[in-house]
């Protein structure tokens, strides 16, 4: 995969104010040939911005930027993929997606029109955004489809795995991991992370890991299964505490810590099987996701320009 990357150079020509800039349209990326220009890239910025509420400073501001171009790309993938599997999209199945999402933010029917204008952000852009997104869950269901069902056996097998843990020390976290090429900006983030409580929030915009689609969060782990990296920094953690950045192969990780459990004194909670269920064909789906969307960004052409 071809990746041309001068993101200090697109975030100063992105997020100054300059009347110049905001009036021209250059090529910000091409995507297998397909262009995504720097008026794209603003006006995810601003929907970034509107969606998530994080604030743009000086801590913030280079990884926005990265992200938004990363997420800009990988729609561009998606929706090609999905077009070469034949999956189609239409005005009214996203005119339902943006009721969803007024409905779900709390929004007056019809009102997100003046939203998006108040934060300069093309309505065009945001419908495509959820058009990528629709694209994605289609073709990933397909996929699971051709996977096969959860069956009876797994379902079995997984909780009685789940009854011989409640007798293991665990504890339960939720991370960020960004790439080392992402990184540069780091430690800011973990001080954001420290004054602002929406990890969750965070996880899902900045993340590279899976876990991002649950706003990072791993569920119950038992104690000794991380590396030991991670773990040193855990033990040494209280509940609602945030790690410092932990440097662990490619990437970093932010870790935070939700709750601990001691057999000899915590009462387990025993899940049901359409729990186990929902929690496996979940677990499947994001494999499937990853595996997926991997593997289209290394088929893919892609040039950063400046």
């Amino acid at each position: 995969m071809k990746k041309l990357f001068s993101l200090l150079a697109l975030s100063f020509c992105l997020l100054n104010n300059n009347a110049q800039a905001q009036n021209s349209v250059k090529i910000a990326a091409l995507v297998n040939g397909e262009i995504i220009s720097n008026q794209d890239i603003q006006n995810r910025i601003n929907s970034f911005l509107m969606t998530s509420q994080i604030p743009l400073n000086e801590q913030t501001k280079g990884m926005i930027v990265q992200k938004v171009m990363h997420s800009a790309i990988d729609e561009k993938i998606k929706l090609q993929a999905a077009e070469k599997e034949g999956i189609k999209i239409s005005d009214a199945d996203i005119d339902a997606a943006v009721t969803n999402f007024e409905k779900s933010n709390n929004i007056p029917n019809g009102e997100l029109k003046n939203i998006l204008k108040e934060a300069k952000v093309s309505e065009k852009s945001f419908r495509e955004q959820m058009k990528a997104d629709l694209a994605w869950v289609r073709f990933l269901r397909n996929k699971l489809r051709l996977e096969g069902n959860i069956t009876q056996n797994e379902i079995e097998t997984a909780l009685a795995d789940a009854k011989k843990d409640l007798n293991t020390p665990k504890y339960q976290i939720s991370e960020i991991f960004v790439k080392k090429a992402k990184a540069k900006d780091i430690q800011d983030l973990v001080e954001n992370l420290r004054k602002d409580p929406r990890f969750e929030l965070y996880a899902m915009k900045f993340s590279d890991s899976p876990s991002a689609a649950k706003g990072g969060n791993l569920g119950w782990i038992n104690q000794g299964k991380l590396p030991e990296k991670l773990e040193e920094q855990i033990l040494g953690m209280k509940p609602g505490e945030i790690s410092d950045a932990i440097l662990l192969n490619d990437g970093y990780y932010i870790i935070r810590l939700n709750q601990t459990f001691d057999p000899k004194k915590d009462k387990p909670t025993i899940p049901n099987e359409n729990e186990i269920k929902n929690y496996l064909t979940n677990q499947k789906m994001e494999t499937l996701a990853q595996k997926y969307l991997q593997d289209l960004r290394q088929q893919a052409v892609i040039e950063i320009r400046n």
